[in-house]
């Protein structure tokens, strides 16, 4: 199986919402869930930040991944998206099938 769910933080709804409907739209997602208010603890420049985000999870197909990631890299106002891939090894069949299905 090829199917990957990626992870997506950034600093608001609207703009979470235009990035799932940009990406869905071209098929290089089948669905993006928006997940509200993580509170993110990180290093950033010599700091730790903390900021509310909003995680979009991203499912979509494993060749997919390169353009998905460059296309998040131009949507996203962040200099450094997140960008996490995962594996997915299981999954209801009639669901991976409509992932398959909804992409490119």
């Amino acid at each position: 199986m090829d199917i990957r769910l990626v992870f997506c933080t950034i600093d608001s709804l609207d703009k979470a919402k235009k990035i799932a409907h940009k990406i869905v739209e071209e098929k290089l997602a089948a669905c993006v869930n928006i997940l509200p208010k993580a509170v993110s603890i990180y290093s950033w420049k010599d700091n730790i930040a903390e900021d509310e985000e909003f995680v979009m999870l991203i499912k979509t197909k494993e060749g997919l991944i390169p353009e998905l990631q460059s296309r998040i890299n131009d949507l996203h106002p962040y200099e450094v998206p997140e960008f996490i891939s995962v594996e997915v090894k299981e999954g209801l069949k009639d669901y991976i099938d409509w992932i398959y299905a909804s992409t490119k």
